[in-house]
């Protein structure tokens, strides 16, 4: 799908600025990281960062980390790089899977993945290669939709969509397929039950999930989840 996300970049923001709370929940996300002393030292990663709203959200949280932001899409990246960032942003252009041959390395204090997993070709290798990433004990948020075993919410996700999301993608893009896959990725995706035991399955510990407020209650959550210490391992 990284071919849609190219042609999509240019009116991206336009059409997430105008999903209530998209901004909000990302912020929360990145917050429930807990980077202690507005993330002083740290070094995180945002893995698929698009057009960098999850990257600012990182900055909101932890301004005085270092942050490494990567995604596949050269389109999303142009996009993000256009913006104001300071020093200690840096935006590489690279898959997850191809992260060491692009010179991005870890460990990282922190990673945070907004929408990431369910785009992923191979999902369970993409837990591992994030939980590789990580300093040992350092957490994991994964920022997804999710709607799998509830009724309500898998119905609510549908009207969103064929009311609002694929009209305003179709004529801000001219095109429909890239919103036609995300309601339908969507549906297909892990329920948070799912998540949380591939997250635990592929070596996290202490894994939970946070809610979102607003119409994104029981659609899009937070999953987080610890890379054991080293006295855990």
């Amino acid at each position: 799908m990284v071919g849609g996300f190219e042609r999509a970049a240019e009116r991206y923001d336009l059409l997430v600025g105008l999903s209530p709370g998209y901004h909000g929940a990302l912020t929360r996300s990145a917050a429930r990281l807990r980077c202690p002393d507005g993330g002083r030292g740290l070094r995180l990663l945002d893995a698929g960062c698009g057009t960098g709203a999850s990257t600012a959200a990182l900055l909101r949280v932890a301004p005085h980390a270092r942050i490494v932001a990567v995604d596949a899409s050269a389109a999303m990246l142009r996009r993000a790089r256009r913006k104001s960032w300071p020093s200690t942003v840096e935006f590489v252009h690279a898959s997850l899977e191809e992260l060491d041959r692009a010179g991005v390395r870890g460990p990282f204090d922190g990673v945070l993945a907004c929408y990431l997993l369910r785009n992923l070709p191979a999902p369970e290798r993409g837990v591992r290669l994030l939980r590789d990433l990580l300093v040992p004990g350092a957490p994991l948020a994964l920022h997804e939709f999710s709607v799998r075993g509830r009724p309500s919410a898998r119905l609510i996700w549908t009207v969103v969509c064929w009311f609002v999301i694929i009209p305003l993608g179709r004529a801000a893009t001219g095109r429909s397929g890239l919103y036609r896959y995300l309601w339908r990725s969507v549906l297909e995706f892990d329920s948070t039950s799912e998540l949380v035991e591939r997250m635990r399955r592929n070596g996290f510990h202490d894994v939970r999930v946070g809610a979102m407020p607003g119409w994104q209650r029981g659609i899009v959550h937070t999953v987080l989840g610890r890379r054991p210490s080293l006295e855990q391992a």
